[in-house]
């Protein structure tokens, strides 16, 4: 009997090992009273890192959506600092351009349709979960009121309305 468990408690952590490591960012409304939330999840894969959610309690039209450098919301999302830059690269697409050439947590815009919600997908060359110089557990993902136009050197995409941290999920 205790042999089996044994067994069956060693397949259980060796099927364990073979998951794929990921990550929940819980996405909340920046304001008393918002009605933004969300998720948005996290998956390190060989290509990069894959995050898949959705948000809603959005006004329609496009928002900003970027990995921040810390994982606070509080201030009004002003704490989660500036974007997640570790090369110091200018601000840009990250998901077209990558990391090296453009902030690594600049992801682009998402798209609210008329009932606030919006999906949110890519997948991040070169960033990790954890590890590397390129590691986003721990930092906050934040939604923008406004969409982000690409310029020099945050985007224009106006205060915070959504933020998240990004939480290492068993």
């Amino acid at each position: 009997m205790r042999y089996a468990l044994v067994l069956s408690l060693l397949a259980a952590v060796a099927e364990a090992k073979k998951a794929p490591l990921s990550a929940v960012a819980v996405v909340r409304g920046t304001a008393e009273g918002s009605a933004v939330s969300g998720t948005v999840r996290f998956t390190q894969t060989g290509d990069g890192l894959e995050f898949v959610g959705k948000i809603s309690g959005l006004p329609a039209g496009q928002h900003g959506f970027h990995i921040h450098e810390y994982g606070l919301c509080g201030d009004s999302g002003k704490d989660a600092g500036g974007h997640y830059n570790p090369h110091d690269a200018p601000h840009g697409h990250a998901l077209k351009h990558g990391p090296k050439k453009a902030h690594a947590g600049d992801l682009g815009n998402i798209v609210a349709r008329e009932d606030g919600s919006a999906v949110v997908s890519g997948t991040i060359a070169k960033l990790t979960l954890s590890g590397g110089k390129r590691w986003v557990a721990g930092r906050a993902v934040i939604v923008h009121e406004k969409a982000d136009d690409f310029s020099q050197p945050l985007g224009n995409a106006g205060g915070r309305i959504g933020c998240g941290v990004i939480a290492v999920s068993p």
